[in-house]
């Protein structure tokens, strides 16, 4: 039995301190996704939080434990918050404290199961063991799910090896606690080293270590933001890094105080990173992608933008509602059962779900396909029929539309077709083209509205200035009335941004709303715009590296963009 599928006791709960990794959330384990799952109570920092937050379940309460306030209920409490590590919050029987192991043996009253995520790894976090220490002091079961650690996961990120074949040292220093003894030591040693400290002190870790023996010429990397898409890793040398991080201006600044992993070795570093830089290198990395469809559409397609190092940013800009009378509907699905067609064609994942919410209504599953051609345009609405348990019979072999259905779609033969007669759930806006296209071929269609589309509320003002602003590096529009629903409820895109166009209806539709289309898909499937886009930002990559010129994204070339960054 796991640990976190023990029983625990009533009054003393139990707590995981689990090693939320360096920032990039698929680095959590296996392991830690598990107990987050059993989690009644998240006890963390606003930043792992975010990390963390995504695999607990519906309904945990969070404690911050950086001052920030608290959320949710207690789980069998009823006190709607706990106190906030600042002591500047009370809730009802707990006083404000000011101990982040206070906060944990609290949350864990009363039988609950925390979680105390910290960032990296619990046995190399500063406060983690004394936590712990108090949680055994007090009584209260604990156990420790390991992490990846920023020192060993930010260098793999950055493209820097800590070995090589000769299997060097490798020694780790926290510049923040190191003594002399420690500098005088790593100074001496001719092996790689990790350097935890923070930005603004890069230059006197390096000087430290340079008084200690290391040579000025010795390459070192400095990574911020490690694993994560704002992840930016400057490479130089001991003698020369203070500088190249003044050249680049981060430095002096407000970030000056943000944590780094430097690495200093003659194998290790500078040297090695123009081939092993695999996540920076990505075709778009960091790119903030602006994603308007809806949310269960935009799912997929962000997944693939991530794959590619892009900040997908989902705006919904239509909205599925049920047709306004559904009696349509509802013959069309009775028809299904009684054997009234031949065939039934998806045009779209909001016809599947419309369908499939219709038979869970009347208490049917795929079963009542037996006996019934299914035909799906677009991969996307194909695994969501097999995800409802019906594999297609008929998917466009060529263009994934309603014209490439079409060309594969066999005429009506009365020999061997003994029904005439074809379902099409549909949109209430659909073209009528696969309409006369199959009444063309003979067959007789039942034309049905199984939702409408209405235009989305407009999004957060926020996300409104940066699209008018030029915040977002792209924008991609999957059909034509994303155009005009972005446009009508946002405004109309910087234009600096890169627009991608999945056909040519939807670049029309773009250029008559004045904006310029960079980027156009060579086949109408999302996931193929998607790839536009990274080949797109892989030809402007390369010609900025030929050009000898710095990679920089499409946002950062509009007037300011660059200052604004550098104060932020």
């Amino acid at each position: 039995m796991s640990p976190t599928t023990l029983p625990t006791g009533l009054e003393h709960g139990h707590v995981t301190f689990l090693g939320a990794g360096p920032g990039d959330p698929g680095l959590l384990t296996l392991r830690a996704v598990e107990a987050l799952a059993h989690a009644d109570v998240l006890v963390a920092e606003h930043d792992v939080l975010d990390v963390v937050r995504e695999h607990a379940r519906r309904g945990v309460a969070e404690v911050h434990t950086d001052g920030g306030p608290s959320s949710g209920p207690v789980p069998g409490t009823g006190t709607p918050q706990l106190a906030v590590v600042d002591g500047s919050s009370t809730t009802a029987g707990i006083p404000a404290v000011r101990d982040a192991a206070h906060l944990v043996m609290e949350a864990a009253r009363g039988g609950r199961r925390v979680v105390r995520a910290v960032p990296g790894d619990p046995g190399l976090d500063t406060y983690a063991a004394e936590e712990m220490l108090a949680c055994a002091a007090a009584g209260v079961p604990f156990e420790v799910v390991p992490g990846v650690a920023a020192a060993v996961g930010v260098p793999a990120y950055a493209g820097v090896p800590l070995r090589d074949a000769q299997g060097a040292d490798v020694r780790f220093v926290d510049a923040r606690t190191a003594s002399d003894r420690c500098w005088t030591e790593v100074g001496a040693s001719d092996g790689t080293v990790v350097v935890s400290t923070t930005l603004d002190s890069v230059g006197a870790a390096a000087g430290e270590l340079v008084s200690a023996g290391r040579k000025p010429d010795t390459p070192l990397s400095v990574t911020v933001a490690g694993t994560t898409t704002r992840q930016r890793t400057w490479t130089a040398t001991l003698g020369t890094i203070a500088q190249t991080l003044k050249q680049a201006k981060v430095l002096p600044s407000p970030e000056g105080g943000r944590p780094v992993i430097a690495v200093v070795g003659e194998r290790s570093a500078a040297a090695q990173r123009d081939q092993l830089s695999w996540f920076e290198s990505k075709p778009l990395f960091g790119w903030k992608v602006l994603v308007p469809r809806t949310k269960e559409q935009a799912a997929s397609l962000s997944d693939q933008l991530r794959s590619y190092g892009a900040v997908p940013h989902e705006v919904p800009t239509i909205a599925v509602e049920p047709p306004r009378t559904p009696q349509q509907m509802e013959r069309a699905v009775k028809g299904l059962v009684t054997g009234r067609y031949e065939w039934i064609a998806f045009t779209s994942v909001n016809a599947v779900k419309a369908v499939r919410e219709k038979f869970e209504e009347y208490g049917l599953d795929a079963r009542a396909f037996a006996g019934i051609k299914v035909a799906a345009v677009g991969e996307q609405t194909a695994k969501a029929l097999v995800a409802f348990g019906v594999k297609p019979d008929l998917v466009p072999s060529g263009e994934q539309s309603a014209a490439g259905l079409l060309e594969d779609w066999p005429p009506y033969d009365p020999v061997f077709d003994p029904i005439d007669r074809v379902f099409l759930p549909r949109a209430d806006i659909a073209t009528e083209t696969l309409v006369a296209g199959l009444i063309e071929l003979g067959w007789e269609v039942d034309d049905v509205t199984a939702y409408r589309t209405v235009r989305a509320s407009p999004p957060p003002a926020e996300t409104r200035e940066a699209i008018k602003g030029g915040g977002f590096d792209a924008v991609l529009f999957t059909s034509s009335s994303t155009v005009r629903n972005l446009v009508g409820i946002a405004g109309k895109p910087h234009n600096v941004t890169v627009i991608a166009c999945i056909g040519p209806a939807t670049a029309k539709t773009a250029e008559e709303h004045g904006l310029r289309v960079d980027v156009m898909a060579p086949e109408p499937s999302a996931l193929r715009l998607a790839e536009a886009l990274a080949d797109f930002g892989t030809r402007r990559r390369t010609a900025a590296l030929e050009a000898g010129d710095p990679v920089t994204r499409p946002s950062e070339r509009r007037p300011g963009a660059r200052r604004r960054r550098s104060s932020t």
